[in-house]
C-alpha cells in the first residue's frame, strides 16, 4: 500500500463524522427520550385497560409509580440537556440499564416472566447492540438475564379474572426464560453485526469518497494550468513592454541598466513556461482526455515500472477476429481518474504478492471489454476470497501494519475495496479467482460492457 493511500485512509477515518469513528457512540438522546416515551405509551395503555377495562385485578399503585418515574425522567433529560447531545458510552449505559430495571419492577408486580410481556426485557440490549460498544451490550446483557433470572422465582402472583391469580407450571417459566435468554442472544447479535457492517461500509465509502476527490483535482490540474496561463500573459506582455522602454532611457554603464535586463528576461522566461503550460494542458484535452485501451493500461503501468518485479502487457482483440471489423477497433474511454486509480490498485497489490513477474492483459470485443491482472504469488486464501472487495477484508498479514495502529486503516483491505467502488462507478464488475495450473497466483478480471467502456465519464 502507497503512502498516499495510508495517508487518505487515515484522513478518511479521521474526518468522519463522530458517530462512525470507532469506539463513538450513536445514540442521541432525542432518540432515546422518544423511544422511552413510547414505552411509557405502550405500558400506560396494558396497565390502564387490564385494570379498568378487563377488570384483572394487579398492583396499579406500584406500576403507574414505576411508569411515572419513566416520565419524569424523560422530562428532566430534556430540561437539562439539548435534544442533540450524543450520550456518550457511560451515560447510554445507566439509562438503558434503568430502562431494564423499570421493566423488571414492573413485571415483578405483574407476575414475573410469567408475564406475555417478559420478551420485551430484550428490546434495551437491541438498542444498546446498534448503537453501543460490545462491552456496554454485554453488561446489559448479563444484568437481563440476572433479572430475568430471579424473575423466574420472586414475582407477585400473575394477575387472573379469578382471585389468587393464574398459576403456571415451573418448567413453562423455564422454558419462558430459555425464550427471552436465547431471543436475548439471538437479536442482539445480529442488530450488533447489522450495524457494524454499516458503520464499517460508510466509512470505507468515505475513504473511496475521498479517493475520488483526489483522483478529480490532479486530473483538473490541467485545466488550471491553461487558465493560469492566460490569466498571466497579459500582466507579463506588460511588463515586458515597460522594461523595454525602460532600457532605452537607461545607458548601459548605469547600475540600473542590468537590474532592468534582468527583469525583462526573467518576463520573457515566464512568458515561455506559461506557453509551454497552456501547450501541455491542449494537448491533454485533445489527447489525454480521450485514452485507447492500451494506452491506459501503460499509463496505470507506468509508475511500477522501477519495481522488481517485471510487469507485462498484452493488449488486442482475441484471436481470429477481422482487422477491420468493428471488433477490432480498439476501444478508447474518456480519462477517468476512478478507473486509473482503481486499475493502478489493484497492479500494485499484484505485485505485492507476485514470486516473478505480473502479467497484464486487455481484450476487447464488439460487446465487452476485459482487463485481467495476474500474479504467480500463493493466490488468494479460500477463506477470504469469497468476502475480499467487503470493507476491512485482507490478505495481507498483520505484521504488515508495523508500528501502525490496526484502527489507522493500514493493510486492512480499504484500498481493495476502494479500487473496487471506483471501478464499479464506471461500470465494471470485478472477477476473483485463483490460477489452477502452474504457476498459480490470483488473477482479478475487470469486466465492462464496451458501450459503458466508451461513453463520455460524469
Amino acid at each position: 500500500m502507497s503512502v498516499a493511500e495510508q495517508h487518505i485512509q487515515r484522513r478518511a477515518a479521521t474526518s468522519l463524522p463522530e458517530w462512525l469513528q470507532r469506539g463513538r457512540t450513536r445514540l442521541r438522546l432525542q432518540t432515546m427520550v422518544r423511544l422511552r416515551w413510547l414505552a411509557i405509551l405502550g405500558q400506560s395503555a396494558t396497565v390502564v385497560g387490564v385494570y379498568w377495562v378487563l377488570g384483572i385485578d394487579l398492583p396499579i399503585a406500584g406500576c403507574l409509580i414505576a411508569i411515572a418515574c419513566s416520565a419524569w425522567l424523560n422530562v428532566a433529560l430534556r430540561l437539562v440537556y439539548p435534544a442533540s447531545q450524543r450520550l456518550p458510552s457511560r451515560a447510554a449505559l445507566l439509562m438503558l440499564a434503568y430502562d431494564i430495571l423499570q421493566m423488571a419492577a414492573l413485571l415483578y408486580l405483574t407476575g414475573g416472566l410469567e408475564n406475555p410481556f417478559s420478551f420485551l426485557l430484550v428490546a434495551p440490549v437491541t438498542v444498546s447492540a446498534a448503537t453501543q460498544p460490545p462491552r456496554v451490550t454485554l453488561a446489559l446483557g448479563a444484568l437481563t438475564i440476572l433479572l430475568a433470572s430471579l424473575l423466574t422465582v420472586y414475582h407477585h402472583p400473575l394477575p387472573w379474572f379469578e382471585p389468587g391469580g393464574l398459576q403456571l407450571p415451573f418448567y413453562y417459566v423455564l422454558g419462558i426464560w430459555a425464550t427471552v435468554v436465547s431471543g436475548l442472544m439471538f437479536i442482539g447479535f445480529y442488530s450488533w453485526r447489522t450495524a457494524e457492517e454499516g458503520r464499517r461500509m460508510a466509512e470505507a465509502l468515505a475513504a473511496a469518497e475521498m479517493v475520488l476527490a483526489r483522483e478529480q483535482r490532479l486530473s483538473a490540474l490541467d485545466g488550471l494550468a491553461a487558465a493560469a496561463a492566460h490569466g498571466l500573459g497579459t500582466p507579463l506582455a506588460t511588463i515586458s513592454v515597460v522594461s523595454k522602454e525602460l532600457l532605452r532611457d537607461v545607458e548601459e554603464g548605469d547600475p540600473r541598466h542590468d537590474d532592468l535586463a534582468l527583469l525583462r528576461s526573467q518576463a520573457e522566461r515566464c512568458r515561455e513556461i506559461l506557453a509551454q503550460l497552456a501547450a501541455k494542458a491542449e494537448q491533454n484535452d485533445l489527447i489525454v482526455s480521450r485514452m485507447p485501451v492500451t494506452q491506459l493500461m501503460e499509463e496505470v503501468v507506468a509508475p511500477h515500472r522501477l519495481v522488481t518485479v517485471p510487469i507485462e502487457i498484452k493488449t488486442g482483440p482475441p484471436p481470429g477476429v477481422e482487422p477491420e471489423t468493428p471488433a477490432a477497433r480498439e476501444p478508447v474511454m474518456q480519462r477517468n481518474p476512478g478507473v486509473l486509480y482503481g486499475l493502478g490498485n489493484l497492479i500494485e497489490n499484484a505485485i505485492d504478492f507476485a514470486a516473478n513477474k505480473v502479467e497484464t492483459e486487455a481484450v476487447w470485443t464488439a460487446d465487452e471489454v476485459r482487463i485481467t491482472i495476474a500474479d504467480d504469488g500463493t493466490g488468494f486464501p479460500a477463506d477470504v476470497l469469497e468476502q475480499l472487495g467487503e470493507p476491512f477484508v485482507t490478505t495481507r498479514p498483520s505484521e504488515s501494519w508495523g508500528e501502525e495502529a490496526p484502527d489507522e486503516h493500514i493493510g486492512m483491505g480499504l484500498g481493495f475495496f476502494i479500487a473496487k467502488t471506483l471501478l464499479e462507478r464506471s461500470g465494471a464488475r470485478l472477477k476473483l479467482a485463483n490460477r489452477d495450473k502452474s504457476p498459480g497466483g490470483a488473477v482479478v478480471t475487470v469486466i465492462w460492457p464496451r458501450a459503458r467502456f466508451e461513453e463520455p465519464w460524469q
